[in-house]
């Protein structure tokens, strides 16, 4: 089984940092893209940033120069370093990971699992 498992989020003022970190477990064969979406209330989930298995990333318009996004594959993990926030980064934030599972001798094609979210508020 594999899981996602987020921490580092909660209540900051305007201009303050967060930092966010995702890290799988289970029976990983291959971690490709990896990436953090967040969903407003009222609002459909978006894509915040992603990094390959290369390290290339992209961020949102909205958050370029302000948000880091890493990767530690021995760690198997991802982190979101979030500078400068905003009330309008208020939203939960989600891992994702594209992973590939070897289970009794099978190998699964890449497939996308997601963590349960965390909550990022920033007051104004």
């Amino acid at each position: 089984q594999v899981q996602l498992v987020e921490s580092g989020g909660g209540l900051v003022r305007a201009g303050g940092s967060l930092r966010l970190s995702c890290v799988v477990s289970g029976s990983i064969f291959a971690l490709n893209e990896m990436g953090w979406y967040r969903q407003a209330p009222g609002e459909q989930r978006e894509l915040v940033a992603s990094i390959t298995e290369g390290g290339i990333m992209d961020y949102a318009d909205s958050v370029k120069g302000r948000f880091t996004i890493s990767r530690d594959d021995a760690r198997k993990a991802v982190d979101l370093q979030m500078n400068s926030l905003r009330p309008e980064d208020t939203a939960v934030y989600y891992c994702n990971a594209y992973i590939r599972t070897l289970r009794s001798g099978l190998l699964s094609p890449s497939r996308a699992y997601w963590g349960q979210g965390t909550q990022v508020t920033v007051s104004s």
